[in-house]
């Protein structure tokens, strides 16, 4: 898998929200000012040459449909983040993150029930 230039991510945002859709289906949810139609289209045929994106074809329209789940790419991603950045050590980028963002206690109170609710599923498997 490769990763997405950001005009990618934001189409694919927008059609993973959609399930599937024409070009000007994914041009109304884009925020304005939004781009030409053949810019939306362009850069659907390269997510679809990528592999991303698949269509349908409706006489001489296409519907198009993502073939890459969100969550993959998110999985992706993250890897990519978690290795390059943080030597593929989460504790690393935890600490980065809860240091970085200047965590409330509230909010650092309901990462630990996260993580103490995923010892729990840990323990009965």
């Amino acid at each position: 898998m490769k990763e997405l230039t950001r005009a990618e991510v934001q189409i694919m945002q927008e059609l993973w929200k959609l399930k599937k859709g024409f070009i000007n289906d994914i041009l109304d949810l884009l925020p304005g000012p939004k781009p030409a139609y053949n810019t939306v289209s362009t850069i659907v045929r390269i997510l679809e040459r990528k592999g991303f994106i698949g269509h349908k074809v409706y006489g001489n329209t296409h519907e198009y449909f993502p073939l890459i789940e969100k969550k993959e790419y998110t999985k992706f991603m993250f890897k990519g983040l978690l290795n390059n950045y943080f030597s593929d050590s989460m504790q690393q980028m935890v600490s980065f993150f809860s240091r970085d963002k200047d965590l409330s206690i509230q909010e650092l109170e309901e990462l630990k029930s996260i993580i103490e609710d995923e010892i729990r599923q840990k323990d009965i498997e």
